[in-house]
């Protein structure tokens, strides 16, 4: 399956955006499309012809180009930049006869109708009044003809008949003065161009606060470097990046960013992560650590063997991920995309309405006047775009704030359900804790010492592939002790390991090996038992039938764990253990890290009916697991959250994915998620509040009460500046910083 993405122009309010979607999903072949109106994309799931997808939009009256990569990406922000300084100097050409028409008028400095000199000089502003309509609002008018040839109406409906109609009345004033009275007598010129002006206006700032939005994506684009070093029949050399070649070896220098994802095979360096990951401390890489694409090489340099380029490398997905989370929709979006199509419609039946009921009802003498200011008023002040911008607006800033620290948010449905949990499941070992075992505590005695204690023991356990065998193994490496050859290694299964040390026999294993080799092991049982309360293994060494010492082994509670699941509880979720490990350590794990509700000796395939009997029981869980072995609860549960890495995120089991390996991320994406709904929730009652007040004033209702009328020039700028608003509530998003509890 494949997955294409469109940049679409023409689209000018909400409900554009579902005869778009509507004509992309008809086309034989996808799956799913998905139309961002904040971003003017929209992004196809299917194996179809880009062609006949392009064509479709074409037939709704839209325009479509495909976007490739980042050139294309390129292409599309200068264009939006272009439209931007186009839209300034529309609307600057529009003011420029509106506002001295409208200051003159203010001060009753303009020429009246009833002489042959006034009525010259409405002629001629109704031609510079028409040229601005062709100039500053000629796009408003395509648009209008192109939504009516396909039998639709939208924004550029509403403002083509607004302005359209005030330019039409007052030319015809103009022309049979003598067709109204004298009080009646009023040209709309200025109403016109500046309601054209402050559209304008409005759209170019709100085109300017959306370029925001998307700072996130911009920023992981600007990761991946232009340039490679590869090393090519032994010569090193530098090539564009999309000329790198599986398997090919690259050099990475002090100060540079990784080119594509691989492994080290010489040299080593410390490596900055953080801007793939959160994690600020940068990784200490040897050789065979991977590296990813788009991390910075601090200090040493290395080679490194290419192993995915393009658009498999970690970078590409990651940046593919969050753009298809930005453009798709949650349940409460796709509610506001069908008001929204339906909007339009409603508001020209409500314009006719109002135009009849003023015609018939309205003042003597005034009626035909006022018809038209209330329902070219209406038009203007009802242009749904702030309900249209709404929810992707919030969206897109609220996915890129979270993949600026690390919390991958695979849709638009886990944003909004992620904040509406109120269970935490909790797989143990990989996610509370570090998921491989590590020496946690040595105790000797007699005359043993603890190095000579762990290097006996590393010494026999070089032949064992066993779990314990490498913790030891990495605890004597850490400490760089030289190991002993040993001799005549025999591993006794469910026991330990026996082998020979210049002569004297070891034995390493659980307290049954002790015993049934008559070593007696009572000077550490107390130090055994405590470790045991710890969930800690407590592996025991005899040397020549003597105890030498006991040795603890845990697979380590994360550093962070603990802190992690005070801030889950203090955001008023209950939070549960999952695991296969039995009850004592399983309790054990709990209280170090402040669980009070533990589900023990639980199979891999069962973890998903203890989600299934939470959820029984009226709860909306999030599961968080390593994506692999609790796939089918994190499938299973309301939000399931991964626990994953820089080189591993495509974990297709869950709705977002943790990089940095750490619990924060789970209270860090409930967060946002939290304020991006409620940030919606803003927008959305905004809007609706807008256009609901804003249509009953703007035909007229309060007029006969206190004799007012929403003058038109008004409404244009109430219109524009909504959608602004709109983005700027948005925008607020980006200001947040992880440890903020809502």
């Amino acid at each position: 399956m494949n997955t294409i993405r469109l940049s679409l122009s023409g689209m000018s309010c909400a409900g554009c955006v579902s005869r778009v979607e509507t004509a992309l999903n008809d086309v034989a072949g996808v799956i799913s499309a998905s139309v961002n109106f904040a971003e003017h994309t929209a992004t196809i799931q299917g194996d179809v012809p880009v062609a006949r997808l392009i064509d479709a939009v074409g037939n709704t009256g839209y325009g479509a180009a495909e976007l490739k990569g980042v050139e294309d990406e390129g292409e599309k922000e200068a264009a939006e930049m272009a439209h931007y300084r186009k839209l300034l100097q529309k609307a600057a050409v529009a003011a420029a006869i509106g506002v001295p028409l409208f200051v003159l008028g203010m001060g009753g400095l303009l020429p009246s109708l009833d002489t042959d000199g006034g009525r010259l000089f409405w002629f001629i502003v109704g031609g510079l009044t028409l040229g601005v309509l062709v100039y500053s609002g000629g796009h408003f008018f395509t648009g209008a003809w192109k939504s009516a040839r396909h039998h639709n109406a939208n924004m550029d409906t509403l403002i083509a008949l607004g302005t359209g109609t005030a330019w039409i009345f007052s030319m015809v004033i103009i022309a049979w003065p003598d067709w109204v009275p004298l009080s009646a007598q009023h040209a709309y010129f200025e109403a016109a161009a500046i309601i054209i002006a402050l559209i304008n206006f409005g759209s170019a700032l709100e085109m300017r606060a959306r370029g925001k939005t998307s700072e996130a994506i911009k920023r992981l684009i600007g990761l991946q470097p232009k340039t490679a070093r590869v090393i090519r029949t032994g010569v090193e050399m530098d090539v564009a990046i999309d000329e790198v070649r599986l398997d090919e070896t690259l050099r990475v220098r002090p100060g540079e960013r990784i080119a594509v994802d691989g492994d080290i095979i010489e040299g080593h360096s410390s490596v900055d992560e953080s801007m793939l990951t959160g994690e600020p401390v940068p990784v200490q890489k040897q050789q065979g650590d991977p590296v990813v694409a788009g991390t910075i090489n601090k200090l040493g340099t290395f080679l490194f063997r290419a192993r995915r380029i393009g658009k498999d490398t970690a970078l590409a997905q990651i940046i593919e991920m969050v753009r298809a989370a930005q453009s798709s929709k949650p349940a409460i979006g796709r509610l506001a995309d069908k008001v929204s199509s339906i909007f339009v419609p409603t508001v020209l039946i409500i314009a006719v309405l109002t135009f009849l009921a003023w015609s018939n009802f309205g003042p003597s003498g005034q009626a035909s006047t006022l018809a038209v200011v209330t329902t070219m008023t209406v038009l203007i002040i009802a242009c749904p775009c702030a309900l249209g911008l709404a929810t992707p607006i919030s969206i897109m800033v609220g996915v890129g704030k979270a993949a600026e620290f690390g919390t991958l948010i695979r849709n638009g449905d886990a944003l909004q359900q992620a904040g509406r949990l109120d269970t935490i499941v909790l797989d143990k070992t990989g996610t509370v804790t570090e998921g491989r075992p590590s020496v946690t505590r040595l105790v000797s005695t007699g005359d043993w010492k603890q190095d000579e204690l762990l290097r006996w023991a590393a010494s026999i356990e070089q032949g064992s592939e066993h779990p314990l065998a490498e913790a030891i193994l990495d605890a004597a490496n850490d400490r760089q002790l030289t190991l002993l050859d040993a001799e005549g290694f025999t591993a006794i299964a469910g026991r330990g390991v026996v082998a020979s040390v210049q002569g004297r026999r070891v034995l390493l294993g659980n307290r049954q090996l002790m015993r049934e080799n008559d070593v007696e092991t009572a000077v550490v049982e107390e130090v055994a038992a405590a470790l045991t309360q710890k969930a800690q293994t407590p592996v025991f060494v005899a040397v020549a039938g003597d105890m030498a010492g006991v040795i603890g082994i845990a697979d380590a509670i994360k550093g962070d764990s603990h802190a992690a699941i005070r801030r889950l509880q203090g955001l008023g979720l209950k939070v549960v253990l999952l695991t296969g490990d039995n009850k004592a350590t399983a309790d054990a794990v709990a209280q170090q890290v402040g669980i009070d509700q533990v589900f023990a000796d639980v199979l891999p395939q069962d973890k998903a009916a203890k989600v299934a009997s939470l959820q029984q029981q009226g709860e909306r869980v999030g599961m968080v697991g390593d994506g692999i072995n609790d796939a089918p609860a994190l499938a299973r549960a309301d939000v399931g959250f991964a626990i994953g890495t820089g080189t591993d995120v495509a974990i297709e089991s869950a709705d977002i994915t943790l990089m940095r390996g750490s619990l924060h991320g789970v209270p860090d994406a409930i967060n946002i998620s939290r304020q991006t709904v409620r940030n919606i929730k803003q927008n959305l009652f905004g809007a609706f509040v807008y256009n609901t007040l804003g249509i009953p004033v703007a035909a007229g209702v309060l007029f006969p009460f206190v004799g007012i009328l929403l003058n038109p020039m008004i409404a244009g700028g109430a219109m524009a500046m909504s959608s602004l608003t709109v983005v700027s509530n948005a925008n607020r998003l980006r200001f947040y910083k992880p440890g903020a509890e809502s």
